[in-house]
């Protein structure tokens, strides 16, 4: 197998290890054993756990923040928002990079991971507030709704039938956004 073939393999199963127990849950040995390489390999293309941990954040991250970019292309306002949204809400679909994210913010007391899990947030913030030239306080609704979609992803409220999930998984329209301003806000 190629290096890159095999960085590849050892990026998708410790993404797994990562979504499922997070930076210092995870296990490099149980990385190295399903890749079928020693956990020294592992260091060797990776150089610490927190440095692959934070490689599979940052790409989480950025799968979120490309797939708002592109699908608001070439629109502003409410139809790049709504367009962002369906892309986001798509994306959900991707449980090891819903959970890593989630993993990600967990493991913010760590002053390193917080700052590349503050530069992702970022990314994601300006994606948003650029793409649609929506004000600060619509954009805010905008990821703090996506934020309740994410936890709600986490716990798989699809599978529960309470009306507290059912509210989690209710469909917000697009033009409830318009509504949110700063001068409502006051």
């Amino acid at each position: 197998m190629s290096g890159t073939d095999r960085r590849a393999q050892v990026l998708a199963i410790a993404a797994k290890e990562f979504a499922e127990h997070g930076l210092h849950g995870a296990s490099t040995e149980a990385i190295a054993r399903a890749a079928g390489i020693t956990q020294a390999y592992v260091f060797r293309i990776f150089g610490t756990k927190k440095a692959l941990f934070l490689e599979l954040v940052q790409a989480a991250f950025a799968r979120v923040s490309d797939g708002m970019r592109d699908a608001g292309e070439g629109k502003t306002g409410l139809d790049a928002l709504s367009a962002m949204g369906a892309q986001y809400f798509d994306l959900l679909a991707d449980r090891t990079g819903l959970l890593l994210q989630l993993q990600g913010f967990a493991a913010c007391g760590d002053p390193e991971v917080r700052d590349v899990v503050r530069s992702c947030f970022a990314r994601m913030w300006d994606t948003a507030e650029d793409g649609t030239g929506l004000e600060p306080v619509t954009v805010k609704t905008f990821l703090a709704f996506g934020m309740l979609l994410n936890t709600g992803a986490a716990m798989d409220v699809e599978q529960v039938e309470a009306d507290w999930a059912e509210g989690v998984r209710t469909w917000i329209r697009p033009e409830l956004f318009a509504h949110i301003t700063t001068e409502a806000n006051r």
